[in-house]
């Protein structure tokens, strides 16, 4: 008897609701004025969904800032369901529309629409509650960036929706454990279908909670480098410095090496220079040495250094090593061509050759003349003058005996 008096109500209710909603085609009765209606319904409806944000950003003093989200939230799903009933009972549509909720399931049909809507409304809600609690937790956690704050988000999303989803079908009296079922071999056969790009999908989980990289850091990956603009679950996009965008899936970029030269905020770059041999190598480093100090790029701390590194065919050669602070590639190559420039003026202005590549070219006699394999005569030859004594010799010994 207590269910009666909440029933008979919501049936009087849906009574006078069903009444109200037949009277509008007689207000409207032509297809252009109806047309019209409809067209300006959906565009009152559209606004008020565009400046849901800005009534979301409102901070009333006498709300909390939850109920208020709560309440800006129901209102637009209210306002936008109104609106929708409102076109259907314009073009005549509502008795098939009270027909189905009132007639054939009864006043309970309503109840559990009601209590659905406020589960898919908390759990809507509820997704913005998160996104706050990540991005408080993320001011106070500095490891904590931008792609890790949007991952968490839409997890936590996810999660609320199945959630909200699995009640209001326990709410329908659906067979959720079948659906689960279905679900898990519908699974398998995509996961076999789709290796890859779950391959991609787990590649970017593990990519979120290493984090080798960030957006903006200047990263190089198999034979792609640029900087990275964007990082997705499934692929990271870096931007080359010939202006090229490369999407690169994030299966690959766990597995290829990768190479972060903006990690530490810093980058060592080494200009190798050879003088000429006759130089003395210790002079011509301080004079390099002295040169890069004086230009602005390099860093003065880590000093910059030169180092003797090889005996080449032409030179003995210097590494001149230096760093420069928040790497990038302009900044690369503009140093770059700053050193070489001071090191070349610094080297000439001390005379100290820089010599071009030469080679050395050096004869001797071979004794016996050059033999052939296989040359019988010339092996004779070369035998017979080694057997035959001296001419004056021979002639000697004739003429004593």
């Amino acid at each position: 008897m207590s269910h009666v008096g909440p029933l008979l109500a919501l049936q009087i209710f849906s009574d006078g609701v069903g009444s109200t909603l037949a009277g509008l085609p007689q207000l409207v009765p032509s297809t252009a004025g109806r047309i019209a209606v409809t067209f300006a319904i959906g565009v009152a409806v559209m606004a008020l969904l565009a400046r849901t944000e800005w009534l979301h950003a409102i901070e009333p003093e006498q709300i909390p800032q939850t109920l208020w989200h709560v309440f800006v939230t129901f209102g637009t799903m209210v306002l936008a369901l109104t609106g929708g009933v409102a076109i259907v009972a314009v073009w005549g549509l509502s008795a098939e529309l009270l027909g189905v909720f009132g007639d054939n399931y009864g006043p309970e049909t309503l109840v559990r629409i009601g209590i659905s809507l406020l589960f898919l409304i908390g759990a809507y809600t509820m997704t913005g509650l998160v996104r706050q609690l990540i991005e408080e937790i993320a001011e106070t956690r500095s490891s904590l960036g931008e792609h890790e704050r949007e991952i968490a988000f839409r997890i936590g999303q996810v999660t609320l929706y199945l959630l909200a989803f699995t009640i209001v079908l326990s709410l329908w009296r659906v067979n959720v454990g079948g659906i689960l079922v279905g679900a898990g071999f519908l699974g398998i056969v995509f996961g076999m279908a789709a290796r890859q790009t779950l391959g991609a999908l787990i590649a970017g989980f593990v990519l979120m909670f290493s984090r080798p990289f960030e957006i903006g850091d200047w990263i190089q990956v198999g034979e792609y480098e640029g900087i990275v603009t964007d990082i997705t679950i499934v692929n990271t996009r870096i931007q080359t410095f010939d202006g090229e965008y490369v999407m690169i899936p994030n299966d690959v970029v766990s597995s290829e090496s990768l190479v972060n030269r903006s990690r530490k905020g810093r980058l060592r770059i080494e200009v190798e220079v050879g003088v000429d041999y006759d130089a003395d190598p210790e002079r011509a480093a301080k004079v390099a040495q002295k040169a890069v100090s004086g230009l602005d790029d390099p860093m003065s701390v880590p000093t910059p250094q030169v180092v003797l590194k090889r005996l080449g065919d032409s030179a003995v050669v210097l590494g001149v090593r230096y760093w420069i602070d928040n790497p990038s590639a302009r900044r690369k190559w503009r140093s770059q061509t700053a050193v070489i420039g001071a090191v070349k003026e610094a080297l000439e202005a001390e005379d100290i050759k820089i010599p071009f590549p030469q080679r050395e070219l050096t004869g001797r006699e071979e004794a016996g003349g050059f033999v052939l394999a296989g040359d019988d005569t010339g092996a004779e030859a070369a035998s017979s003058e080694e057997q035959a004594p001296p001419a004056e010799a021979a002639s000697d010994g004739g003429e004593s005996s």
